[in-house]
């Protein structure tokens, strides 16, 4: 059994090793980067129908290079995982679609946090989306973190991540929930509840995947 990981960023790579190496025991793993497509999406305020293409790209590389599952780590190009997802012989795994899925299951007011707004209306549609899927209303409320991406790519995180939890504890006030859209905010999230106690749940998206794929993975391989 071999999982394919596509990134758009290389400090990805080590996070979710080890949520691998925790989740998915005796699973092989590789990894397929190119932050090019973020970089791209950026410069172009979306997913351009290039860029998409060279996510279906990777995806049937990795499909070709012998993955038995892909999952791809960055919300920003979701919607090109999504349009790869049936072009593919093996399963695809868009990173924040189970954390949606848990977001709505959790609340009717879900507030979705992002340092970008390329990653914010791809991630804000999805759980939209989900919703209607599951038959349920809700009240969503999306909102950028100004100045956060900036600083992370300067090298300042400790500035990122003071953004990043002032904008949750704001935002955690106001609704039930609250999506952290980006993989690169998931470090904020346990930093916030124990300053403050009226936040509701902070979903982020890489653990909520990975336990998703060890039930498909895990549970596939037990039923054998």
């Amino acid at each position: 059994m071999r999982l394919a990981l596509i990134h758009t960023s290389a400090t990805l790579v080590d996070v979710f090793a080890g949520l691998c190496a925790e989740h998915l025991p005796g699973v092989g793993t590789f990894n397929i980067v190119d932050d090019s497509l973020i970089k791209d999406t950026i410069a172009a305020g979306r997913l351009t129908p290039l860029t998409a293409r060279r996510v279906a790209g990777h995806v049937g590389s990795a499909e070709a290079a012998g993955a038995d599952h892909i999952l791809v780590t960055c919300s920003s190009i979701g919607a090109a995982v999504e349009a790869a997802e049936p072009l593919t012989g093996v399963p695809v795994t868009r990173v924040d679609r189970p954390m949606a899925d848990r977001a709505v299951a959790l609340g009717r007011r879900i507030g979705v946090l992002a340092t970008l707004t390329t990653t914010l209306e791809p991630t804000a549609d999805l759980v939209r989306r989900r919703a209607a899927a599951a038959g349920k209303e809700i009240e969503l409320t999306a909102r950028v973190c100004q100045g956060a991406f900036e600083a992370l790519m300067s090298g300042d995180a400790a500035t990122h991540d003071a953004h990043v939890a002032r904008a949750l504890a704001q935002l955690g006030a106001d609704v039930d929930v609250v999506v952290l859209a980006q993989a690169s905010m998931a470090r904020v999230a346990g930093t916030v509840p124990a300053t403050v106690p009226a936040t509701g749940p902070i979903l982020t998206s890489p653990p909520l995947a990975m336990r998703h794929l060890a039930r498909e993975i895990l549970g596939e391989r037990a039923g054998r």
